[in-house]
C-alpha cells in the first residue's frame, strides 16, 4: 500500500499511475526498490529454514503434479520487459521461481508491515505478500493457481501464522518514529491526512484515536492492536441517530461503485463485473430475497480506520463469514485474456466487483426497524492478504445505527451494503470523490 506525501508531478510521466485506491505503488519503482531490499537479505544471508507452514506449502507444491506446473510457469509467463522486471537491462526478474517466493515468504514473517520513507516523494505501507505475487498472480498459470481449493486452504493456513505474529509484542516495534516506524514524521502525518481530509479537520492522531502518547508505541500492545485502533467518542458521530431513513456509512472508506437491479446470478468474471448476488451472499438462503438489489461498495486503504458499523438499527438476523479466495485476480487484470497484453496496473482494487463473489467475505444480515428498508445485508470483503473478517454480533443480537459491527485486520479491503429490489434508496456519494467518506455520517437515504 502507498500514500504519497510529494507532489504527484514530481514523479515522470512514465512511472506514474492514477489509482482509485491504490493497493500497490502507483510508481513501480518504489514497489521494485521496497521489494528489492527484501531479496537482497534473502540472498545475502541465505535461504533459512522455511517455518513449518511454508514448509507445508512446499511439500503441496511438489507433491501435486498439476500445481507443481503452474507454481513453476506463472514464473515463466511473466514478461521481460517494463516494468515486470528488476534491473534497467531487463536480464532477471525479482522474484525467479517458487523456491525463491517462499524464502521471501519466509523472511517477511518475521516482521510486521513498515512504513517506509521510500525515494520518489512515495511511502510504502506494506502489504508485502501481495508485492510477492503482484506480477504471478495475473499470467495465466497464475489465475489458476489462486483459485484452486488446496491452494486458498494452504494460503489461509499462511496467512494465519502471519497474523499471529502480526498479534504478537515483537510487530509492535514498527510502531516508532524512526523512518521504518508508523509514527515517523511522513507516516504520521499521511496517516492524519486520510483520516481528516473527509472532513476537512485538523486532528491529531492522539485527539482522534485511543491511545496514550506518553507511552512506548503509543500503547498499542502489537501491529494488529494500532490496525484495528477504536476511535475515540465523538470524532465520528452517528447521522440523523432518530431518523430511520437515513444510512450510515459502514466504513470509513472511499466510493467504488453503485449498481442497481443486480441479478441473483451474473458473469462477475468478466471485465464489467457486474454483481452476482447469490454468489456474494455464499448461496445462503436468505439470497433469493436480494434478487434486484441495489448495491453499494467502498474501498478501504492501509491507512483508515478499519472496524464496520451499523448501517441502520435493527436485529442481526444471520451473520457468516465464507472462506474464498485470497490472491486470485480475473483473468481481464492480467496475461489470461487472450484479448490483454499488458497485466493492469492499477492492481487488485480494480477488481472489487470481482472479489465480492470470491474472496473471503463476512455476511451479516440485518431486519432494520424501518419497514421501508427491512431486510438487509453488509458484506465485508477481504482482499489479498488482508482477508482475515472479524464479526463481533451475533444472532438475534439488537444494534443501532452506528454500533460496531466487526474489523479487517492486516490491511486495506472493501464492503457492500445491499438493499433488496423495491427499497427506494438514494442519495449515494459521487463516485469520483478523492477522500473517504467519514464512517457513521450519512452514506444514502431511503424514501417512502
Amino acid at each position: 500500500m502507498v500514500h504519497q506525501h510529494g507532489d504527484e508531478h514530481d514523479i515522470p510521466e512514465e512511472h506514474h499511475v492514477q489509482r482509485r485506491g491504490a493497493w500497490l505503488p502507483a510508481d513501480h519503482r518504489v514497489q521494485h526498490d521496497w521489494m528489492q531490499k527484501q531479496i537482497d537479505h534473502v540472498d545475502k544471508h541465505g535461504s533459512k529454514e522455511l517455518i513449518p507452514v511454508l514448509q507445508e506449502f512446499k511439500e503441496l507444491i511438489e507433491g501435486n503434479t498439476r500445481l507443481y506446473m503452474l507454481f513453476n510457469q506463472m514464473w515463466e509467463e511473466i514478461p521481460m520487459k517494463k516494468p515486470y522486471y528488476q534491473d534497467p537491462t531487463g536480464s532477471k526478474k525479482q522474484i525467479r521461481d517458487y523456491r525463491h517466493m517462499l524464502a521471501m515468504l519466509n523472511h517477511i514473517f518475521t516482521q510486521a508491515p513498515q512504513w517506509s520513507d521510500a525515494a520518489f516523494g512515495v511511502g510504502m505501507v506494506g502489504v508485502p505478500m501481495v508485492s510477492i505475487f503482484d506480477y504471478a498472480m495475473a499470467t495465466p498459470s497464475g489465475h489458476a493457481a489462486f483459485l484452486d481449493p488446496d491452494v486458498n486452504k494452504i494460503l489461509k493456513k499462511v496467512l494465519n501464522e502471519w497474523g499471529k505474529f502480526l498479534k504478537s509484542p515483537k510487530s509492535a516495534e514498527v510502531l516508532a518514529n524512526h523512518k521504518q516506524g508508523w509514527f515517523s514524521e511522513h507516516g504520521k502525518k499521511d496517516l492524519m491526512e486520510v483520516a481528516n481530509a473527509p472532513l476537512k479537520t485538523s486532528h491529531n492522531f492522539e485527539d482522534m484515536y485511543i491511545c496514550d502518547p506518553n507511552a512506548k508505541h503509543y500503547g498499542y500492545t502489537s501491529w494488529d492492536d494500532f490496525f484495528t485502533r477504536p476511535l475515540r467518542e465523538g470524532v465520528r458521530p452517528v447521522a440523523s441517530p432518530e431518523d430511520d431513513n437515513v444510512i450510515a456509512n459502514a466504513c470509513e472508506s472511499k466510493p467504488y461503485n453503485v449498481a442497481r437491479h443486480a441479478k441473483l446470478r451474473d458473469k462477475f468474471w468478466i471485465k464489467g463485473q457486474p454483481y452476482s448476488i447469490l454468489d456474494m451472499l455464499g448461496h445462503d438462503s436468505l439470497a433469493a430475497q436480494f434478487d434486484g438489489a441495489t448495491i453499494y461498495q467502498a474501498f478501504l486503504s492501509a491507512l483508515s480506520y478499519h472496524r464496520w458499523h451499523a448501517p441502520v438499527s435493527g436485529k442481526i438476523v444471520k451473520s457468516f463469514v465464507r472462506d474464498g479466495t485470497y490472491f486470485s485476480e480475473p483473468l481481464f487484470e492480467g496475461l489470461g485474456d487472450p484479448n490483454t497484453k499488458e497485466i493492469d496496473v492499477k492492481g487488485i482494487s480494480v477488481a472489487q466487483g470481482y472479489l465480492t463473489a470470491l474472496a473471503t467475505r463476512a455476511v451479516i444480515f440485518i431486519q432494520a426497524d424501518n419497514p421501508a428498508i427491512g431486510l438487509m445485508a453488509f458484506i465485508g470483503v477481504g482482499m489479498d492478504e488482508v482477508s482475515t473478517c472479524d464479526i463481533t454480533v451475533q444472532q438475534g443480537q439488537y444494534v443501532k445505527k452506528g454500533d460496531q459491527l466487526g474489523m479487517f485486520h492486516f490491511g486495506g479491503s472493501s464492503h457492500c451494503l445491499l438493499f433488496r429490489d423495491g427499497v427506494k434508496v438514494d442519495g449515494f456519494p459521487k463516485l469520483d470523490s478523492a477522500t473517504n467518506v467519514p464512517v457513521r455520517s450519512k452514506v444514502a437515504e431511503v424514501k417512502k
